[in-house]
């Protein structure tokens, strides 16, 4: 629980903030001390998280260049090849709009469709970035299922595409692009943390404003809506929730450090914890702006079913941790 609380979760910066907050002598039973405390908590524990998880994360991903992740991926064959294109996902960015160009690339160098939708499902949905937020709010138990069911949804996905034989369905200045094998030479230590430093600002500045957006809507959840309407709403015994959460989540554009806050608000309320994760799905994986960029290398009919694929998966998952959800509480 320290772990959780402190070092992960960082309450010591709330403390700090009340305190701060107590010196303005505001009153700390008003709605303005309560969205204030939320909203700076919050913003400073993401950047923190953030920047860290980012500069740990681009490290690692200096070892995986597009060219090489490639000369991995093409060793394996079947189910093999899935379960690595989407742990490979969990070293790559943070939203859907930024994976689509890693899975264009890959798609041009000739890696298979299974491989490459596998990647794209996993790598908005289950980054260790992910994993950590979570962790620092909803606990171990809960990040970690979360990360195996995105990681299987990614798996299961990557067969049905692989299945469908949609081969065609791919863009034709895609599938004709020129495969060209580059020896490119290894980075230093230095060259490293010099490309993991620019990772950092160039993430923070892209994501900032999803992130104020997120944590403002999570405080105003949080300290505004009445726990009794949330529950109606949302509570895990609507069997309409989960559907409502993934639908809303849809045309909405974050990643997943400006969804958490809102999810970590409607559950402190009473919705289901299918639920907000349903809808921190919905948002990071299915986002419009993404499905936008994803039409212009892939034809309707592949776009159709991979949109269906997630969707439904997405739903079963959120009825899954609708009904076994407290066994990880």
């Amino acid at each position: 629980m320290f772990i959780q609380n402190q070092i992960l979760g960082m309450k010591w910066i709330s403390t700090l903030v009340g305190m701060g907050l107590d010196k303005l002598g505001l009153d700390s039973n008003s709605t303005i001390y309560g969205i204030l405390q939320f909203f700076i908590y919050d913003v400073i524990k993401i950047f923190i998280l953030l920047s860290v998880l980012i500069f740990v994360i681009s490290y690692i991903q200096s070892y995986f260049p597009p060219e090489k992740t490639k000369k991995i991926l093409e060793r394996f064959k079947g189910i093999k090849i899935n379960i690595l294109a989407a742990l490979l996902g969990t070293v790559t960015p943070f939203c859907s709009c930024s994976s689509i160009p890693l899975f264009i690339g890959f798609t041009s160098a000739g890696l298979p469709l299974e491989a490459t939708f596998s990647f794209l499902i996993s790598s908005p949905l289950v980054d260790l970035g992910s994993l950590v937020l979570l962790m620092s709010i909803f606990g171990t138990k809960i990040a970690v299922a979360y990360v195996i069911v995105g990681l299987i949804l990614a798996v299961i996905g990557g067969l049905i595409i692989e299945k469908s034989n949609m081969e065609d369905e791919i863009e034709e200045f895609i599938r004709k692009a020129p495969n060209v094998d580059l020896d490119i030479e290894e980075p230093t230590t230095k060259e490293r943390i010099s490309f993991a430093k620019e990772k950092v600002l160039e993430t923070v500045k892209k994501v900032a404003p999803y992130i104020f957006v997120g944590v403002g809507i999570g405080a105003i959840i949080h300290n505004v809506i009445p726990a009794e309407f949330v529950e109606k709403v949302l509570g895990a015994e609507r069997w309409y929730s989960v559907p409502i959460a993934t639908a809303v989540g849809v045309p909405m554009y974050a990643d997943i450090f400006g969804t958490v806050p809102i999810a970590e608000s409607l559950f402190a309320k009473g919705a289901g914890l299918g639920t907000v994760l349903s809808f921190m799905m919905g948002v990071t994986a299915l986002s419009l702006p993404s499905m936008i960029m994803l039409r212009k290398a892939v034809k309707p009919k592949l776009l159709g079913l991979f949109f269906a694929i997630v969707t439904i998966g997405i739903i079963l998952i959120g009825y899954l941790f609708n009904a076994f959800g407290y066994m990880l509480i």
